[in-house]
């Protein structure tokens, strides 16, 4: 396996600004565990909540995970959900799979990684996470250019910043 990454916290500025943003009234948690792998064979880290939360059927949340990534050129971070929860809950991430690129790390916003998620379960089960329970993962996979790839652009920004020229 090749060792290609590092999982760190943001600021706890950033965390708590991002926070607010998403949970105005509820006061700032602590932040949670660095994301890791459950076992030796596991290919995805596991991200955890930093506090309780209850998502009713059809409604969606974002989530400040007080985590960024420090990975080396020519590799990606793909969060899903967490199996268990897409299968008992049909939990989804609204972007279907979130990218998180090797530069996305020297944003302005630390590179913090926001995951937002739906409980789009048909059968009305209301699903309950405890604070510190997984509920996404993150996997790292390589990836190629093109010959011609002329790509000159410095990002700054999270979703969408790379189309904001």
């Amino acid at each position: 396996m090749q060792r290609i990454a590092r999982f760190e916290h943001v600021s706890a500025t950033r965390f708590a600004a991002d926070w607010a943003d998403t949970f105005p009234t509820a006061p700032t948690p602590a932040l949670p565990a660095l994301p890791r792998r459950a076992t030796t064979g596991s290919a995805g880290y596991d991200f955890h909540i930093p506090a309780a939360l209850t998502l009713a059927p059809g409604e969606t949340v974002k989530i400040p995970t007080g985590i960024r990534a420090k990975m080396d050129d020519g590799w990606v971070l793909q969060i899903f959900p967490r199996s268990g929860l897409g299968f008992k809950y049909r939990v989804q991430l609204n972007n279907t799979v979130g990218i998180i690129d090797s530069d996305y790390y020297h944003s302005d916003n630390e590179g913090h990684i926001l995951i937002k998620i739906t409980n789009a379960n048909t059968e009305g089960k209301t699903l309950t996470l405890a604070a510190g329970d997984a509920f996404a993962q993150g996997i790292f996979l390589p990836f190629g250019i093109t010959e011609d790839d002329d790509a000159a652009e410095i990002r700054n920004g999270g979703f969408g910043s790379t189309s904001k020229r």
